[in-house]
């Protein structure tokens, strides 16, 4: 049975400008280029961020990119130039960005198949003690918050398959620092993994890692924790690389990018409470 819907008008189309907003470009050629996007950014233009987005950016900088688009409400359809994949707002690094319509199709590939390689560096509460492993929750909507995701058993039958690799970098006495490589992409889908597995990731309003979860019961280490929490408002995760190979010249690309200021501040303030609580105990 085949089922017909007339629109009693045509999609509308969210405006695009282009805004002089600088983009640190790690890699580019004809065909492709890879920036790294500041915490705070929103990817795209969507409800209540019309403007200041990585897209509005790249279209003051760059002619003619390819453009794919998705109808999100109603007749409303959001347009994505350039844009092969996403990050959260609120995630800093690495971004593929196609320049032609080719290159955008054969780049879509890649993700589709998952012939590439992306990590992340992750800071999450509790100490993990298995020094590496794979994440195997389903991802889908949250079934109490839409606007949230959620993990569900392997063998559910809800959500979408999801796997995250991690192998830990550094353990604190109440966080562990972690490099995450993912086999899919799932939105929120490092965020949701750990959240599932009771570590949310340090500084995550949405599920659940703004508030103090391990540590000791003292008003000193509380304070601490809130200036961490104020230093490094968002989810601490960073999307350190990308590995590709390069859809025209076959030439294997890894582009990079530090860990930003907040991130790595956070960091070395734990390491510093560190050391001055294993010289007490």
């Amino acid at each position: 049975m085949t089922f017909v819907f007339f629109l009693p008008h045509p999609p509308r189309i969210l405006d695009l400008k282009p805004e002089a907003i600088p983009i640190d470009i790690r890699y580019e050629d004809a065909y492709l280029l890879m920036v790294n996007k500041p915490p705070g950014m929103v990817v795209h233009p969507a409800f209540g961020h019309y403007s200041g987005t990585l897209v509005n950016a790249l279209l003051f900088h760059f002619q003619n990119l390819p453009v794919r688009s998705q109808l999100v409400s109603g007749d409303l359809k959001l347009e994505r130039p350039g844009l092969v994949h996403r990050i959260d707002k609120n995630t800093s690094g690495i971004l593929l960005i196609a320049k032609t319509e080719h290159a955008m199709m054969r780049l879509a590939r890649l993700f589709y198949e998952h012939d590439l390689d992306r990590r992340y560096i992750a800071l999450c509460w509790g100490v993990i003690p298995q020094n590496s492993g794979t994440l195997k929750y389903r991802v889908g909507r949250d079934p109490k918050n839409r606007k949230r995701m959620y993990g569900f058993a392997e063998d559910s039958d809800l959500g979408k398959t999801a796997i995250t690799h991690f192998r830990v970098l550094k353990r604190y006495s109440y966080l562990t620092l972690l490099e995450c490589r993912l086999e899919t992409g799932r939105t929120h889908q490092i965020r949701v993994h750990f959240k599932t597995m009771g570590h949310p990731l340090f500084g995550d309003s949405e599920y659940g890692g703004d508030i103090v979860l391990r540590g000791l019961n003292t008003a000193s280490y509380r304070q601490f924790v809130h200036h961490q929490l104020e230093l490094l408002p968002r989810q601490a995760l960073h999307a350190q690389s990308l590995s590709i190979k390069h859809p025209f010249t076959q030439q294997l690309l890894t582009i990079e990018a530090e860990l930003p200021e907040d991130f790595k501040t956070c960091l070395e303030r734990w390491d510093a409470f560190e050391r001055e609580h294993l010289k007490k105990s």
